[in-house]
C-alpha cells in the first residue's frame, strides 16, 4: 500500500495576514482526504480552542483520529486522563497516543491507518518521497535548525528564501536570506560574535548534503529585516506563501 501524507500548517488564531493564509490552507486540505490526523501535545492535551477547530474538522466527513503526542512526556495516569477525556467529549474515528520522537506506537497508528484505507492505486513512483522542489526542502531544513536552536518566538516569526544554488562536481554552494520582522530578532538570529547563525549554518550544511547525495555543502547565510512581512502581501507571494487574494 502507498500512504500519501499531507503535513498542512498548524490551524490557530490568526493575528497576521500569513496566518490567515496558514489557515485556509490546512483546513482546504481537508477536502478529499482519506483520514484526517489532528495532532495536540499530549503534556497540555486538549484545550478550550480545539473544539471549534474539531468541529470544523468534524464537518468534511471524513475520519479523524486524535493523536495524543509526547506520551514520553507524561505518567500513565496523565495518560488515563487526557485520553478518557478525549473519548467522553469527541467522537473521534480513533484515539491514539504516540511518541513522535521515540517513534512509539508509530506502527500501531499506520496499522489502523491501513483499515480505513481501500485505495490500492499508486500515485507516485516509488522512488518518489515528496512533491516539493529541491530549494524549499533546504529552506525548510534551515528553518528546522532554527526552531531547534532559538527561542519558541523568534522562529515563528522568520522565513527562509533560497537566493542561489550552484552544485559543481565535489561540492555545492548555496547562498540563502533569513527574513525577520525586527532588529532584536536578527541579534538574536546572529548571536554573539556572529555564534548563534554559525551553529544555525553548520547543523543546515549537514542535513542539506543529503538532498545532493553527500556533496560537500558550502552555505551561505544572511539575515535581513523586512518589518511587517508577515503582512505583506508582496512579500508573502515572493516567498511562495499564496497564490491568490488574502483579503478575508
Amino acid at each position: 500500500m502507498q500512504i500519501v501524507f499531507i503535513d498542512t500548517p498548524g490551524i490557530h488564531e490568526a493575528k497576521t495576514a500569513l496566518g490567515s493564509y496558514m489557515n485556509k490552507e490546512a483546513l482546504a486540505q481537508a477536502d478529499g482526504v482519506d483520514i484526517i490526523y489532528y495532532i495536540v501535545d499530549g503534556s497540555k492535551g486538549l484545550q478550550k480552542q480545539d473544539r471549534q477547530i474539531i468541529e470544523k474538522l468534524f464537518r468534511y466527513e471524513v475520519p479523524v483520529f486524535l493523536l495524543l503526542n509526547k506520551i514520553d512526556e507524561l505518567s500513565s495516569d496523565q495518560m488515563i486522563s487526557r485520553l478518557s477525556y478525549a473519548g467522553a467529549n469527541y467522537d473521534f474515528a480513533e484515539i491514539i497516543p504516540i511518541s513522535a520522537l521515540k517513534k512509539d506506537n508509530l506502527d500501531e497508528l499506520l496499522k489502523v491507518s491501513c483499515t480505513y484505507l481501500h485505495d490500492d492505486v499508486r500515485y507516485f513512483p516509488e522512488d518518489v518521497l515528496t512533491t516539493r522542489d529541491r530549494d524549499f526542502q533546504i529552506a525548510e531544513i534551515i528553518r528546522e535548525k532554527m526552531i531547534l536552536s532559538l527561542d519558541d518566538e523568534v522562529p515563528h516569526l522568520v522565513a527562509v528564501r533560497v537566493e542561489e544554488v550552484q552544485e559543481k562536481t565535489s561540492k555545492v554552494f548555496i547562498e540563502a536570506t533569513i527574513i525577520c520582522n525586527k532588529d532584536t530578532h536578527k541579534g538574536i538570529i546572529i548571536g554573539k560574535k556572529g555564534a548563534m547563525l554559525k551553529r544555525i549554518n553548520e547543523l543546515s550544511s549537514s542535513d542539506i548534503s543529503r538532498l545532493f547525495d553527500g556533496k560537500k555543502v558550502i552555505l551561505s547565510l544572511f539575515v535581513k529585516v523586512e518589518e511587517d512581512w508577515l503582512n505583506s502581501q508582496k512579500q508573502l507571494f515572493s516567498l511562495g506563501y499564496f497564490n491568490g487574494d488574502l483579503d478575508e
